[in-house]
This record gives structure tokens, C-alpha cells and sequence, in this order.
């Protein structure tokens, strides 16, 4: 269970920092999927970048020895990605980045139901 846990983890680290660096960089190819999706360019560094890396940082955290910051971490990313889910819902946008942030959620949930069954 705990080898589920690391790989997961990692797997959600390893997203959501590319993404959350992507996002403060302000990467260009994400940019007409956030302005399809009703986000203002603005948000990109914060609460967006700034959430994401933050989320990675403390999954890491966890892994490191402190658990309740990790849980703590996939909670966050769980309300972050559920809000995210629900924006494109919202702007009807149905784009590869609606896929994306499904497939964020996920691996947040994974990490954060591993992590409390190991």
C-alpha cells in the first residue's frame, strides 16, 4: 500500500508543480484554454500558480516526515481541482484542460486516500 501511496504522490507532485511553475511563468500554451474557461490571465500567478506549487511543496512535505501537512496539501488540491472542475462546467468549456484538471482531482484524491489507508 505505502509503494501506492510514494508513486501517487509523486505523480501528483511532479503535475502539479509543472503546472503550478507553468501557471507563475504565465506558459503560453495554457493561456486561450484559461480565457476559454472565463479565468483572467491575472489569476495565473495568484491564486492559481501560487496554489498549485504550494500544493506540491506541502505533498512533499508529507512524504518528508510530516503527514498532517501532506494531508493538509491533498485536501487543498482537492478544493482547488473540484473548483476548477466546476469553472469549465460553468464556461461550458469541455477542452483539454477540462481533462487535465479531472485528471488533477484524481490524483489528489488518490493521494490523499492512500496516504490516510497506509
Amino acid at each position: 500500500m505505502f509503494t501506492a501511496f510514494l508513486v501517487v504522490t509523486l505523480l501528483a507532485v511532479a503535475a502539479n508543480a509543472f503546472s503550478g511553475v507553468a501557471a507563475l511563468a504565465h506558459f503560453k500554451p495554457i493561456l486561450p484554454g484559461m480565457a476559454k474557461a472565463g479565468v483572467p490571465e491575472s489569476w495565473l500567478t495568484f491564486p492559481i500558480g501560487t496554489l498549485k506549487t504550494a500544493g506540491a511543496i506541502g505533498l512533499l512535505l508529507g512524504l518528508a516526515g510530516v503527514p498532517l501537512i501532506g494531508t493538509g496539501a491533498a485536501i487543498g488540491l482537492i478544493l482547488f481541482f473540484v473548483c476548477a472542475v466546476y469553472t469549465h462546467v460553468r464556461a461550458s468549456d469541455y477542452s483539454p484542460q477540462f481533462g487535465l484538471a479531472i485528471g488533477f482531482l484524481t490524483l489528489a484524491v488518490a493521494a490523499l486516500a492512500l496516504g490516510l489507508a497506509s
